[in-house]
């Protein structure tokens, strides 16, 4: 494993306060969404403007058939080790012993790592965050079929902001779809320009907040007032689409995903690229960092 950087800045200005208040709030976003230059790098000038104005994007098709058929092998691998079911960065099922999220996978994991680093993804984020990146965090997601839970509503930048330190908006996540997503089956979804407005929510950050949140969030989930407002105004959309694909979105995106009670299961690759120049500093709104896997404090640029 890379040696950690240890050094811990001192906390900016807040823009975005959270879980310091008895009141949500709703507050402007006060940082840019597309930061590289929308005429020079794999997406063209179209797709950059949709992806402001969205927050998100979609891939039809991103990687082949066969990394594909090697990345679902890869993943059952790892869901059927059982010795590794014992690592903390392997969270299962609240209701069974079945594999939800394998965290810090592009380590463990060499088919991953090297998945992550490739520059069909990688040449993307750059372009997005108008610098080089490294990996804030990586994880694989499974729903299988008739027991995958949800994901409530939330946005990530709220919760790495709070629980990480992460300072701006300026970071991009891809998730990469290893089976085909349906309406149905538990399928990511997203309201359009949510990104624009950060919900500050309620409720103070408990010690090893996330051992909890891992298996269900409820500090750092919006209120339903917030939600009822940002549906109201953007809509919700439900990305599908077919294995293979993927959607890339900014970090303070609105999301969620019901739970799969169908007989087919969802599974993804999910990485977050961060900036080079908005590494993590102390928490804005915990007492202490969450461990390295859910918040990387390696800052070497991918």
């Amino acid at each position: 494993m890379t040696a950690l950087t240890t050094h811990i800045e001192q906390p900016t200005m807040d823009d975005y306060p959270t879980r310091k208040d008895h009141t949500p709030a709703l507050l402007y976003r006060k940082d840019p969404t597309f930061w590289g230059d929308r005429g020079s790098g794999p997406l063209d000038a179209a797709t950059a403007e949709s992806y402001e104005a969205n927050g998100y994007l979609q891939i039809e098709s991103l990687i082949t058939a066969d990394e594909l058929e090697s990345c679902r092998g890869e993943l059952d691998r790892l869901s059927g080790d059982e010795e590794l079911k014992n690592d903390e960065r392997v969270v299962v099922e609240r209701s069974c012993d079945e594999v939800r999220s394998i965290f810090e996978v592009h380590e463990i994991s060499g088919v991953f790592g090297e998945l992550v680093r490739d520059p069909r993804i990688v040449d993307r984020a750059r372009q997005i965050l108008g610098s080089d990146v490294y990996i804030h965090q990586s994880r694989v997601n499974s729903k299988p079929g008739f027991s995958g839970t949800d994901f409530f509503w939330h946005s990530d930048f709220e919760t790495w902001h709070a629980e990480d330190g992460m300072p701006r908006m300026r970071a991009v996540s891809i998730s990469i779809a290893l089976s085909d997503n349906y309406e149905h089956n538990g399928s990511l979804m997203i309201m359009p320009g949510s990104h624009k407005t950060f919900v500050s929510c309620v409720g103070e950050t408990p010690d090893d907040h996330y051992r909890e949140s891992l298996k269900k969030q409820q500090i750092g989930t919006p209120d339903q007032s917030s939600l009822s407002i940002l549906a109201d105004q953007n809509g919700i959309d439900v990305m599908t689409g077919p294995a293979g694909g993927a959607i890339m979105f900014d970090s303070n995106c609105m999301h969620g995903s019901n739970g799969n009670i169908t007989p087919f299961p969802r599974a993804n690759v999910f990485v977050v690229y961060n900036s080079v120049e908005n590494t993590c500093e102390t928490p804005f709104a915990a007492p202490q960092r969450r461990p390295y896997f859910l918040g990387a404090r390696d800052f070497t640029p991918v």
